[in-house]
């Protein structure tokens, strides 16, 4: 009988485990020779960073152009999108104050950021920020993995291809082609995440000892709690203010909840979702319309746990971000986790692309993977909360829900 194979969550835990040891045992014979585990956590590191321009380029043009989600016209459509972008950004505030109140990267030791342009570096005004979201040359931002201009000129030609009508189909089902690519391409590059993790934490403690395990364990401690408030402190408020009875939402929402949360996959917990909003009173069109593409704007549990992850990275390498400069890199995030939920570890992928592109060392993301499944489970299920809680509030504005029949009852006698 055929054994069954190893899942690759199990592999990187093995790898973090052995890494540890590894790291401890170089740390009290040997410090010096800690250097050796780090060609293989570099390779890793480059190999996700090869993926990085052409995956944020097609996810970007085949969600946006091909779902046509800037052209679904009318109240609806802009409801929803003014909905999402403001409980994201409620996320992604709430996710940067968490990270700065615990500061669960203070005390590791990563190598500082890597020369180059970026806006960690040095202070930078507005304008330089506005002047860098469009490129010189599209082949130079893909070249040096500069993501604002990536993002830029992704949006500006799906909104382009989406104006050509049917004649920009045959580039947009390109676009779809190589993005499904790309995740098989993530996928065999994951394969390698194992010994790339097991590498990177064995230099880690093998360079700075075994504190790292309580940074880490602090950075899941605090996303728990963040996504805790925003739940208590955004959804829940929301709800009452819209007057969407919280008792049969938390009846409808709990089995597709407890099904991302267990299997860490947003896709899997939709068809659930979508039956039990059905059953709940809002209406198949809206349900429909809201869900799909909540997928793409409305990831809450996603975007607070990126603004979290990467102010970790910085505190870890002791970059100092300012006010300002965290900011910016909200809105990078703003736009980054936009179309990429299909990816697989996107979350990782995409927080590699912003550390990037702020000159942030990639070990630190490393690290994270090492964690990222326990983190993935609470952002998957709050992503999907978040979503089907749209979905009442949007038919809630449109004058839908609750429909006639669960309208309140007439008085007795009256007809």
């Amino acid at each position: 009988m055929k054994k069954p194979r190893l899942g690759l969550t199990r592999q990187i835990l093995l790898g973090l485990a052995l890494g540890v040891v590894a790291g401890a045992l170089v740390q009290r014979f040997s410090p010096e020779s800690a250097s050796i585990f780090r060609p293989f956590s570099q390779l890793f590191l480059k190999l996700v960073k090869m993926l990085l321009a052409p995956l944020l380029f097609t996810t970007l043009v085949a969600g946006v152009a091909g779902a046509g989600h800037f052209r679904a016209v009318g109240r609806m459509g802009l409801r929803a999108i003014i909905y999402f972008e403001i409980v994201t950004t409620l996320a992604l505030f709430i996710g940067l104050a968490a990270v700065n109140i615990t500061r669960p990267g203070d005390g590791l030791k990563l190598p500082p950021a890597a020369a180059g342009p970026d806006l960690a570096a040095k202070a930078q005004g507005w304008q330089d920020v506005l002047l860098h979201l469009v490129p010189n040359s599209v082949f130079e931002a893909f070249a040096k993995n500069e993501v604002l201009p990536i993002v830029t000129f992704s949006l500006v030609f799906a909104i382009a291809l989406g104006m050509l009508g049917e004649r920009g189909r045959p580039i947009v089902r390109a676009c779809e082609i190589v993005s499904e690519a790309m995740f098989k391409m993530t996928d065999i590059v994951m394969r390698y995440a194992p010994i790339g993790v097991g590498a990177a934490i064995a230099y880690t403690v093998g360079h700075g000892g075994l504190r790292v395990l309580w940074n880490l364990g602090l950075l899941v401690g605090t996303l728990y709690a963040a996504l805790a408030l925003f739940i208590l402190a955004v959804l829940l408020p929301v709800a009452v203010l819209a007057k969407v009875p919280v008792r049969r939402f938390v009846e409808a929402v709990k089995e597709p909840a407890v099904i991302a949360f267990s299997t860490t996959t947003s896709e899997a917990a939709l068809p659930r979702a979508l039956e039990n909003m059905e059953a709940m009173g809002v209406p198949r069109r809206i349900v429909s319309f809201v869900l799909p593409l909540g997928y793409s704007f409305n990831l809450d549990g996603s975007t607070l746990y990126l603004s979290l992850t990467s102010v970790f990275v910085a505190q870890a390498a002791g970059i100092q971000l300012s006010a300002g400069q965290q900011i910016a890199m909200m809105l990078t995030l703003m736009l980054t986790s936009k179309g990429v939920a299909a990816v697989p570890r996107g979350g990782v992928v995409i927080l590699a692309a912003t550390a990037t592109s702020f000159g942030l060392p990639l070990e630190g993301v490393m690290l994270i993977l090492g964690v990222d499944e326990l983190m993935d489970m609470a952002r998957t299920c709050v992503n999907v909360i978040g979503n089907c809680l749209a979905a009442v509030v949007v038919a809630k504005w449109e004058g839908e829900y609750p429909p006639p029949a669960q309208a309140a009852p007439a008085p007795a006698g009256e007809m």
